[in-house]
C-alpha cells in the first residue's frame, strides 16, 4: 500500500515500495487503473488511464502484481473493447453511453456458457508442452477458438474434463510442472501487453494477402505476415482504405484498432461494420471481426497501450493457428500521445518534439508481425497495416518517414487524386512494395506466369503521365507526337479501367485475381496494339476515336468476378477491331 505524492495530468507520482516498472496499480478513492513507467528511489511515476481530476496526494495507492496484461479467451470476437480492454458494449449496458471512472468490469462474461470439446488426442499423464491446443470452443459459426497451454505452463498432464458446458472461469485442466508446480488451466489467460508472445521460429512469408483491390494487389502487393503502411493527408481516404481491406482480405480474423481518430469516424466504423456481410461466409462480418476503439478525446495514455492491446490479441489468434489481419488507425495519433507523455516527464525532444526513441517504438509495434511456426508446430500469421496522417499530407515528418524505413509496402495515398474522385486515392509513383518477387510465385501458379512482367509493364506507363501532362498544360495536345498521344491515352485506360475501383459499386467493390489480371492483360494489349499500328502508319485519330476504349473503361464495373468468359469475349472483338483496321490501312498503302 502507498500514497499519490503529485498529479501532474496522466502522470502520477506514487509513494509505493517494491513496485516494479510495468506492473498496474489502483490509485486512490476512484481506483483508477495506471501502469508504473518509471522508479526513482522510493518514488514511482505511473501512466493513469482514466481522467485524473478529483485526485489528491495523499490518496492510497494498491500495486496488482501483474504488468498492464489483457484477458484472452472465449468471447473476444464481436467484440468492442477500448485501449485497455474495456468492454465498451458492456459499459454501455450498465452505465450508459460514457465510461465511468473507476468501474472495473472484466473484458470476457463471466457468465457465459460455452460448450468445450476437449484434444482426442490428449490423455492423462502425457506431457503437454506450452502453446498446445487442449481442445476448442466453437465461438462463432465460423471460428473455432482453440483454448491453449499458456506460454511457460507445460508438463505433465494430470487431469483435463470432458467434453461439456463451461464458463471461462471454469478449470479445464489441471498441469504439473518440470518443478512440480501444479498449474489449473481455464478457457482463458491474461498476457502483458508489451512482452510479445513468443513461437518456435520465423517463417517466410510468400502468399499475398488478397484485398480485392486491384491497386493492392496486382500493383503493391502485400504477403501474409507482411507490413504496410497507408500514409496520406486528411480527406485522401484512408479509413475506406482499412475498411476495404477489414472486409475484403482473406484472413481469418480482422483486428481493426482505432488510435486516437476522431470519434464521429470511429461512430461510423462501430455502427457500419456489425452490419456487413463477411463475403467468404456469408454471415457477419464481426463474427471474425474485434475492434479496439479509443477516440482521441479519451485518455491520451490508453491511447498509447492501445495498439499494444491489439498486436497482443492478434498474436493469441496466430498462436491458434490462424492468420490474422490488424489494422491501426492511426499510429500519427499514437505517436502523439508518445510526444505529450515524453514531455511531461521532460524528455529531451527530437524532431518536431518527438522523444529520441520513437523510431526503435515504431520498430518494435512492427516487428511483431511476420508468419511463423507457433509453439504447437501450426502457421498463423499476423499482418501490420498502420494508417500514418501526416499533418499537411508531409511525408518527410517522422512518423512517416521513420514508418517507410521500416514497412515494406508503402500505399501512399495521394490529395489530389482524391480531390479528382479517383479512389482508391493511392499514388502509383509514391507508393512501393518489396514483396513482388516472394508474390510472383503465387501469381504464377494461380493466375497467370505473365503477372510480374505486365506489372511492371503498366507501371512504366503510368510514369509517363505526369511529364504527359505537363507538356499537355503547357503547349497543348497538339505539341505531342502520335506515340505520346497513344501513351496519354493508355494511361487513362489503365487509371480508369483498372485502377479505380468503387467501395460501393456491388460489382467491383471485391475484384478476383483471375479478373485483376484480365482487366490489366486487356489494357495493355489494347496499348501495345495500337503502339503497332501507329508505327504501321495509321493516325492516332484513328486510334483515339474508337468506341472500344471507352468500352473498356467500364469493364470492371459491367462483368462480375464469375464472368470471365464474357471479359475474354471482349478481348477477341478489340483484337479483330485492331486487324481490321490494320488490313485497312495496309489496303490503302497498296492503293497509293
Amino acid at each position: 500500500m502507498g500514497k499519490v505524492i503529485e498529479v501532474n495530468g496522466p502522470l502520477v507520482t506514487v509513494e509505493l515500495a517494491d513496485v516494479r516498472t510495468g506492473e498496474e496499480v489502483n490509485i486512490g478513492h476512484l481506483n483508477l487503473s495506471g501502469e508504473v513507467i518509471a522508479r526513482n528511489g522510493p518514488l514511482a511515476l505511473v501512466q493513469v488511464y482514466e481522467p485524473t481530476e478529483s485526485l489528491r496526494p495523499g490518496e492510497q495507492v494498491t500495486a496488482l502484481g501483474h504488468p498492464l496484461s489483457v484477458e484472452l479467451g472465449p468471447g473476444l470476437l464481436g467484440g468492442i473493447f477500448d485501449g485497455v480492454q474495456r468492454p465498451l458494449l458492456e459499459y454501455a449496458k450498465q452505465h450508459g453511453d460514457f465510461v465511468p471512472r473507476g468501474v472495473h468490469i472484466p473484458p470476457l462474461d463471466r457468465n457465459r456458457v460455452w460448450h468445450f470439446e476437449p484434444a482426442p488426442d490428449l490423455a492423462v499423464g502425457t506431457q503437454i508442452k506450452a502453446g498446445a491446443v487442449l481442445g476448442s470452443v466453437q465461438e462463432t459459426q465460423t471460428i473455432a477458438h482453440r483454448i491453449l497451454v499458456p506460454p511457460g505452463m507445460g508438463g505433465e498432464l494430470l487431469e483435463i474434463v470432458a467434453a461439456c458446458d463451461i464458463t471461462v472461469d471454469n478449470v479445464v485442466a489441471r498441469v504439473r510442472s518440470e518443478q512440480g508446480d501444479i498449474h489449473e488451466l481455464k478457457l482463458f489467460h491474461r498476457w502483458p501487453v508489451r512482452t510479445p508472445r513468443p513461437y518456435l521460429r520465423r517463417d517466410d512469408a510468400v502468399a499475398p494477402l488478397l484485398t480485392g483491390q486491384r491497386i493492392l494487389d496486382t500493383f503493391f502487393p502485400l504477403v501474409k505476415g507482411g507490413r504496410a503502411a497507408v500514409p496520406g493527408p486528411f480527406g485522401a481516404g484512408k479509413t475506406m482504405v482499412q475498411q476495404q481491406i477489414a472486409r475484403w482480405a482473406d484472413a481469418d480474423i480482422v483486428i481493426y484498432v482505432g488510435c486516437g481518430e476522431r470519434g464521429n469516424e470511429l461512430v461510423d466504423i462501430l455502427e457500419s461494420f456489425p452490419k456487413l456481410t463477411d463475403p467468404h461466409s456469408g454471415r457477419s462480418l464481426m463474427e471474425r471481426t474485434l475492434l479496439v476503439a479509443n477516440t482521441s478525446n479519451m485518455p491520451v495514455v490508453a491511447r498509447e497501450a492501445s495498439i499494444y492491446v491489439g498486436v497482443t490479441l492478434a498474436e493469441y489468434f496466430r498462436d491458434q493457428g490462424y492468420d490474422v489481419v490488424m489494422v491501426a488507425d492511426s499510429t500519427s495519433r499514437w505517436a502523439e500521445a508518445l510526444r505529450e507523455v515524453a514531455g511531461r516527464l521532460g524528455q529531451m525532444p527530437v524532431e518536431e518534439g518527438y522523444p529520441a526513441y520513437l523510431a526503435s517504438r515504431l520498430a518494435a509495434f512492427y516487428e511483431r508481425a511476420g508468419r511463423v511456426q507457433t509453439l504447437a508446430g501450426a502457421s498463423g500469421s499476423i499482418t501490420l497495416i498502420g494508417a500514418v496522417s501526416p499533418p499537411g499530407g508531409d511525408f518527410s515528418e517522422p512518423v512517416t518517414s521513420h514508418t517507410k524505413e521500416i514497412v515494406q509496402t508503402f500505399w501512399a495515398l495521394s490529395k489530389e487524386l482524391a480531390d479528382a474522385r479517383h479512389y482508391p486515392a493511392i499514388d502509383w509513383v509514391e507508393s512501393f512494395s518489396g514483396y513482388v518477387a516472394s508474390c510472383s510465385g503465387w501469381w504464377a501458379e494461380h493466375v497467370d506466369p505473365r503477372w510480374e512482367e505486365h506489372r511492371a509493364a503498366a507501371l512504366g506507363i503510368l510514369s509517363q503521365a505526369e511529364e504527359l501532362a505537363r507538356i499537355v498544360n503547357l503547349v497543348g495536345p497538339e505539341a505531342l507526337s502520335p506515340q505520346q498521344r497513344w501513351a496519354l491515352e493508355g494511361v487513362a485506360l489503365f487509371r480508369e479501367g483498372v485502377l479505380q475501383q468503387s467501395a460501393l459499386d456491388p460489382v467491383d467493390s471485391y475484384c478476383s485475381p483471375q479478373k485483376q489480371f484480365t482487366l490489366l492483360d486487356q489494357m495493355l494489349s489494347i496499348y501495345r496494339q495500337g503502339m503497332k499500328l501507329l508505327d504501321f502508319g495509321v493516325p492516332v485519330q484513328e486510334l483515339l476515336r474508337l468506341p472500344l476504349l471507352a468500352e473498356a473503361q467500364r469493364l470492371k464495373g459491367r462483368y462480375a468476378n464469375d464472368q470471365m468468359d464474357e471479359l475474354h469475349n471482349f478481348s477477341v472483338r478489340v483484337n479483330g477491331e485492331f486487324e481490321r483496321l490494320r488490313n485497312e490501312y495496309a489496303q490503302h498503302g497498296k492503293a497509293l
